[in-house]
């Protein structure tokens, strides 16, 4: 199997974790869009979708399925019992590097507002240790050199993306040569910073379910903890 059909087992799979007549969180990437093409043809399962991108929502609303407004939805008190999204970096703790699309901000909203996270990715996602993927992170454009600077003084080889903007408004800087040994402090204390809207760590609160496609087959790993 080519890693297109590795990307597309992964998210079919993910259609077994839907909850039906339930509200669906939906990520950005492509193996996202291929679990929307699968979704689509199953549409009636659902209640609609959150989405975490632009581009997302506009593939939900090609295959025929409502895309809800976030605040609309927590404001109606209605749950969103599962996020499925993929991830950049996943290691075995289900922490996960996110962003390379650049909806990193977006998709920690919704992944937060929903009950679980499911996690579709390819084998080739796997990695012992976080940080071969460079580490997106989203910033305000006046701060981009505040936040380089002291993203160097880490040990960090941050790169502004050129000719891109994110869904919010802002830019991102993808920063190499990071060591993420511990990354939930990493993400805490990065967060924190003037001018940092998100950084792409979500290891604070990581997958609680992935699913991951090889030539051997699909299998599913629970984190410990995991919610629902």
């Amino acid at each position: 199997m080519n890693q297109n059909e590795l990307k597309r087992a992964a998210a079919r799979a993910a259609l077994d974790e839907l909850v039906d007549g339930a509200i669906a969180g939906v990520g950005s990437g492509s193996t996202v869009d291929m679990f929307i093409d699968e979704l689509g043809a199953r549409r009636a399962r659902i209640a609609g979708a959150v989405s975490s991108s632009e581009r997302s929502s506009a593939r939900l609303r090609a295959n025929g399925i409502e895309v809800l407004d976030l605040n609309r939805v927590l404001a109606e008190g209605r749950d969103i019992p599962v996020y499925v999204d993929g991830a950049d970096e996943i290691d075995g703790a289900l922490r996960m590097i996110k962003g390379g699309g650049g909806a990193l901000t977006r998709e920690k909203i919704v992944a937060t507002a929903c009950g679980r996270f499911v996690c579709i990715v390819d084998a080739s996602k796997c990695v012992e240790r976080l940080g071969r993927f460079p580490l997106p992170v989203e910033v305000i454009p006046m701060a981009r050199e505040l936040v380089a600077s002291r993203l160097r003084s880490l040990g960090g080889r941050p790169a502004l993306r050129e000719g891109f903007v994110t869904d919010n408004g802002n830019q991102i800087l993808d920063v190499a040569g990071l060591e993420l040994d511990d990354p939930v402090a990493f993400e805490s204390e990065v967060n924190q910073w003037p001018g940092v809207v998100t950084v792409g760590l979500f290891a604070r609160s990581g997958a609680d379910v992935v699913i991951i496609a090889s030539p051997s087959g699909i299998e599913r790993r629970t984190a410990s903890g995991a919610r629902g």
